[in-house]
């Protein structure tokens, strides 16, 4: 009888503990109604920009001066047209130019929230996960936010030379500008970083992990974003997750995990943690789901534009939120600009 009591002891704690590290993994939230969001992500503007930026003559390469410079101009271009305040940060790189774009939006001075997507692409390739589908998020985040005005600046920055052979050097465009606040005594609040948001599969089998197990955790159907950050930012993480969740439907992953496991610093929010800023990516997971990665099949037809809309609005929940404020109720027409009831 003592070793059955002893056994059932030990079955109840071991129960305990998965469940107890499962909690850590998931990091689960609720849903808290918040009123009805403000909708914004429309799929055919975000199809459009994609469509724009995966068709400059030349591709978006570090090799392709004139098509990074077009690729500047195009985004430059959008976030004036939100209303947005727009700024170039111009580095060198040797004798070449390479050029930030940012759109600011709120107050000149104070605490800053950063977004921030990568426009560069690797040589040969389309890019349009890679990156278009993060810069056109950004640039429909922008006009989500021409809407009124945070209490709190928001800068939407789109990055230059994130991919190699820049990658993790400090030739990044993220390096420059995480630097440039730094250098400033910017204190930055939260930096959300935009790396492939666009390919979604609802297949079986078709989502990959670094580690082996993480399927029966996460699920096995690449029909998610994964919100990603270091091991010292769980609570980051938890209130991205909870306010983008108040805003949309779209499935949400969340991880806080070393830099060790490959991928969890692959983009541009390695750089803010580099300067002691707390930073998150939000994700399509990139080579653990999409096949076309860094290849010619990264092409705009193959990315889901109306789930990238309704990423894009749970963006604008989560930077809301972040900023102290909410976008509710008001207008009733907004689902219908998009033929929904």
């Amino acid at each position: 009888m003592i070793v059955l009591k002893v056994l059932l002891l030990s079955a109840v704690v071991l129960l305990l503990l998965i469940l107890l590290v499962t909690a850590w993994v998931l990091q689960p939230t609720f849903r808290r109604s918040q009123g009805q969001l403000w909708v914004r992500g429309d799929p055919v503007r975000l199809r459009q920009d994609v469509a724009a930026l995966t068709s400059i003559p030349g591709g978006r390469s570090y090799l392709n001066g004139t098509g990074l410079a077009t690729a500047a101009a195009y985004i430059r271009t959008s976030f004036a047209e939100s209303g947005a305040r727009v700024t170039e940060q111009v580095y060198y790189v040797g004798t070449a130019s390479y050029t930030n774009v940012i759109a600011s939006f709120g107050p000149e001075t104070g605490d800053r929230i950063i977004v921030g997507a990568h426009y560069d692409t690797v040589r040969g390739t389309p890019g349009a996960d890679d990156n278009a589908s993060g810069v056109a998020g950004l640039l429909e985040l922008a006009r989500a936010l021409s809407s009124g005005i945070p209490q709190t600046r928001i800068d939407l920055v789109a990055y230059v030379l994130e991919e190699l052979p820049f990658f993790r050097t400090e030739q990044m465009g993220s390096y420059v500008h995480a630097k440039s606040l730094r250098d400033a005594n910017v204190r930055v609040c939260a930096m959300i970083c935009l790396e492939m948001i666009g390919y979604y599969t609802d297949r079986p089998n078709s989502q990959k992990y670094p580690l082996s197990g993480m399927a029966t955790i996460y699920g096995n159907r690449g029909d998610f974003i994964a919100l990603v950050g270091n091991m010292g930012q769980r609570a980051l993480v938890r209130s991205v997750k909870r306010a983008m969740l108040a805003g949309g439907d779209l499935p949400i992953v969340s991880a806080n995990a070393p830099r060790s496991i490959p991928g969890i610093d692959y983009s541009d929010h390695r750089n803010y943690w580099a300067f002691g800023y707390p930073a998150v990516m939000l994700t399509d997971t990139a080579f653990y789901r999409n096949p076309n990665y860094h290849a010619t099949g990264d092409t705009p037809d193959t990315l889901d534009y109306h789930r990238m809309a309704k990423l894009v609005d749970q963006i604008d929940s989560a930077v809301m939120y972040l900023a102290g404020e909410r976008r509710l109720a008001a207008r009733s027409d907004a689902r219908s600009q998009h033929g929904t009831p």
